[in-house]
């Protein structure tokens, strides 16, 4: 599909998630029926998705982290796709640099980082090393709720 301005626009505007495709009209100029439809486009293209996201220091006992992977070999992205199927990852991204893979996971009191690595982490073949960076802080920071 391609992006145009609209579409760029439309998306802008739902970053606000519960706006009315009539306000986001009534913004841009066009009919409740384009933006309807612009964004039923979207989504089916799989360009767009729509999530509740939470702010993660607002739950007790949960820890966002991001852990850095290091492979022995350079099947990634099939590591990538095992990565993501792991519980409590959120993302997982090839990355250039240090590491190979970068993951975004969410824990709680329930299901720790040791947990996480011993019984998950490590099942995967070809890693090397692993390096977690736990969020203290989080500015402009929302995920979905996973756990």
């Amino acid at each position: 599909m391609f992006i145009d301005q609209l579409n760029l626009d439309i998306i802008r505007h739902l970053r606000e998630g519960r706006k009315s495709f009539k306000k986001i009209a009534d913004a841009l100029g066009v009919t409740e029926n384009t933006i309807r439809a612009r964004v039923n486009k979207l989504c089916e293209d799989g360009i767009l998705d729509f999530t509740g996201n939470i702010d993660p220091e607002s739950f007790k006992g949960h820890r966002l982290l991001y852990l850095g992977v290091k492979l022995t070999d350079l099947d990634i992205s099939r590591k990538g796709e095992d990565f993501s199927r792991l519980p409590g990852v959120l993302s997982v991204a090839i990355v250039t640099g240090r590491y190979d893979i970068i993951l975004q996971v969410l824990l709680n009191d329930q299901f720790n980082l040791l947990e996480f690595i011993t019984e998950h982490v490590a099942k995967i073949e070809g890693v090397q090393t692993v390096e977690s960076f736990i969020v203290y802080k989080g500015y402009n920071l929302k995920v979905p709720y996973i756990l």
